[in-house]
């Protein structure tokens, strides 16, 4: 089976029947690596559904995340509203836990699979639990979280009864600031809840750094088993920094996922690239007779919009009063926006597309090879919707129903509708100046 067309990021995986019913969901941390696992003999793999479920394979879908963790709560929810054949787990309505600060004078923290309107705070969800329950067990220890641990309901109106005060073992080992016996006061206890919630919203640094040390000087001494704690616990840490985007699906989010991740497999094909184009940026100029001249780039993500990669470019190239020099602001656009993601190392891209034909596509090529980079890149003319690549004679025209020639097109009107934009600032500021 042909697996090129996954990405080699997180996601679900669903396994479909020659009908197309979902056999089975699936999550994974790489989704090419993970599916192909299917398919490699391994005679040391005992589980029975393994070669049963291969069998009746006759399609995968996927899903992109954010991240492991949202991939794992986009399987939760997809497995329980489909009910696949071959997933064992979670057919339940278990729900992944969260972590509460509770209300009140003198808040608790503690794990619930319910988020109700209680009011508490609520961190999460957290679908690998174990880590995290190591690493607040030990912040306990080191009394970093050194809130009330105990169940009792009181208030400073309502304060706890004295004699359940002496029975509690937290109190007389000092294993509380017991705020019910006085022994902190309201604004000190809740310096400690601040603290404690800094913390679940993501402000450890300094325990990241410290543990860091302390794993290294571990293995230095040869502890492995106290260096795999803090290992473990730096491990929580990421878990914990994870972006959740998912969070209640929509009746008809699996058809828009599949389509939208299911243009970027049509594409890959239709265009014979080496993989599939998960992230594609697209470029733009505007001008009115080489006056306010603009660029634009956007960018798209498993076929969604990616906004953190728009940018917008004044053009510094001297246009001729006689009009602007299309093909001039489209090398320099595209040459500084290659610029910057090899300044700021970020990922590059697996397609470049660019609003134009022959012309905006061969100076887009000169600013490839002047940065001395090599990525795919086609141009797209508006009027009969042809793409021209390097190296071919004839434009390829796709169905207009393609669903990947309907994903350039997309692409390629953002980017015109970024730039125009720009562009109309630009000319409605220069006028008032005038």
């Amino acid at each position: 089976m042909d697996l090129t067309h996954l990405p080699d990021g997180p996601g679900v995986y669903l396994m479909r029947d020659a009908t197309g019913t979902v056999l089975y969901v699936g999550k994974a941390k790489d989704l090419r690596h993970r599916v192909a696992q299917y398919f490699r003999k391994n005679p040391s793999d005992t589980r029975g559904k393994i070669p049963n479920l291969v069998a009746l394979i006759r399609s995968i879908d996927y899903i992109a995340s954010a991240s492991e963790r949202e991939a794992l709560l986009t399987e939760r929810q997809l497995i329980h509203g489909l009910q696949p054949f071959f997933n064992e787990m979670w057919k339940d309505s278990k729900t992944y836990p969260y972590l509460e600060l509770t209300g009140g004078d003198f808040p608790r923290l503690l794990f619930t699979r319910r988020k109700t309107r209680d009011g508490g705070r609520y961190f999460g969800p957290f679908p690998k639990v174990e880590p995290l329950k190591k690493l607040t067990a030990y912040l306990w220890r080191i009394k970093f979280i050194n809130l009330r641990r105990c169940r009792w309901d009181f208030s400073l109106e309502k304060p706890l009864d004295e004699r359940k005060i002496k029975a509690c073992l937290y109190f007389h080992t000092g294993q509380c600031t017991a705020p019910c016996a006085g022994r902190i006061s309201k604004a000190a206890y809740g310096a400690l809840v601040s603290r404690v919630a800094d913390f679940l919203k993501g402000d450890y640094e300094k325990l990241r750094s410290a543990f860091k040390a302390r794993m290294e000087r571990a293995a230095a001494k040869l502890s492995y088993e106290e260096a795999a704690m803090y290992r473990d616990f730096l491990d929580a840490f990421s878990h914990m920094e994870e972006r959740v985007l998912v969070h209640k699906l929509d009746p008809d989010f699996l058809q828009q996922a599949t389509g939208r991740t299911g243009s970027v497999t049509s594409l890959k094909a239709a265009l014979g690239l080496a993989r599939p184009p998960v992230h594609i940026e697209a470029f733009d100029t505007s001008s009115l007779f080489g006056k306010q001249a603009v660029g634009s780039s956007v960018c798209f993500i498993n076929g969604e919009k990616n906004p953190a990669h728009y940018r917008k470019y004044r053009i510094n190239f001297e246009n001729t009063p006689e009009g602007g020099n299309d093909f001039a602001m489209m090398e320099e656009i595209v040459g500084r926006r290659l610029a910057q993601l090899k300044k700021k190392e970020e990922p590059l891209p697996d397609l470049l597309l660019i609003d134009g034909g022959p012309g905006q596509l061969a100076a887009a090529m000169k600013a490839l090879r002047a940065a001395g980079l090599k990525i795919p890149v086609i141009g797209l003319a508006k009027k009969l919707e042809e793409i021209f690549m390097p190296g071919r004679a004839l434009p390829l025209l796709l169905d207009r129903a393609h669903a990947g020639l309907r994903l350039l097109q997309a692409l390629r009107d953002e980017a015109h509708r970024f730039g125009v934009t720009y562009h109309r600032k630009l000319r409605g500021k220069a006028e008032l100046e005038e």
